[in-house]
């Protein structure tokens, strides 16, 4: 099975570098820092693409959002866990990642979060009881204050594309999938450089060749 390494290799290291570059030239003060948003489907490479943009060597703050509820979830995170190398801090987070980020964002090179589907998710039942126009609004804020962060550090945000299929069948569902996707809207539009992978190889979407923002 094809597996991406965890080095990067030298088309993703430039295309990483492009984006950094970009910022430079039109971030503004605090071009030094960059917020990337990597997205795609279900096994299309993300997280394995997430980690190696993280150079050997720096310090990284890895923010886990999965809860290990069940069985099937416990063997997902042991693998992830399996793939990460040791020296990362790894923070489990399922609720307040907004505020984790926060407070390591200053003090590390890179916070990489995996992803914000499962931390959506856990949100969601976290406010179950709650008038669904709230919980848009609150999903807003805390993506929005996660996205603040993003001014005092290197922030790399997994995420997944939930609405190429079929319309969901439940409410819950459809709202989940509505707004999970304007979460990857929210993100994407401050992002510096998102990609998208598709059967493990990374798309640089934004920005565009060419294409000054």
């Amino acid at each position: 099975m094809y597996r991406m390494r965890l080095l990067p290799s030298p088309t993703q290291f430039f295309l990483f570098r492009c984006a950094t570059d970009l910022r430079l030239q039109f971030g503004g003060a605090d071009s030094s820092f960059m917020l990337t948003l990597i997205t795609g489907g279900a096994r299309s490479g993300k997280s394995s693409f997430g980690q190696s943009l993280c150079n050997e060597g720096k310090q990284v703050v890895y923010i886990a959002t999965a809860l290990p509820c069940d069985q099937e979830m416990r063997a997902r995170i042991s693998r992830h866990r399996a793939s990460r190398p040791a020296w990362w801090l790894t923070v489990e987070e399922p609720i307040a990642v907004a505020d984790v980020a926060g407070r390591h964002a200053s003090s590390t090179n890179v916070v990489l979060i995996d992803c914000l589907t499962v931390w959506f998710s856990n949100l969601l039942f976290e406010w179950r009881n709650d008038d669904p126009l709230l919980v848009e609004r609150k999903t807003h804020e805390q993506v929005a204050k996660l996205i603040s962060i993003s001014k005092r550090g290197n922030v790399i945000a997994v995420t997944n594309e939930v609405g190429s299929g079929i319309v969901p069948e439940s409410r819950v569902a459809r709202q989940f999938r509505d707004i999970q996707g304007f979460i990857n809207q929210q993100v994407a539009e401050a992002a510096d450089a998102d990609y998208l992978l598709v059967s493990g190889i990374p798309l640089l979407i934004k920005p565009s060749p060419g294409v000054p923002r």
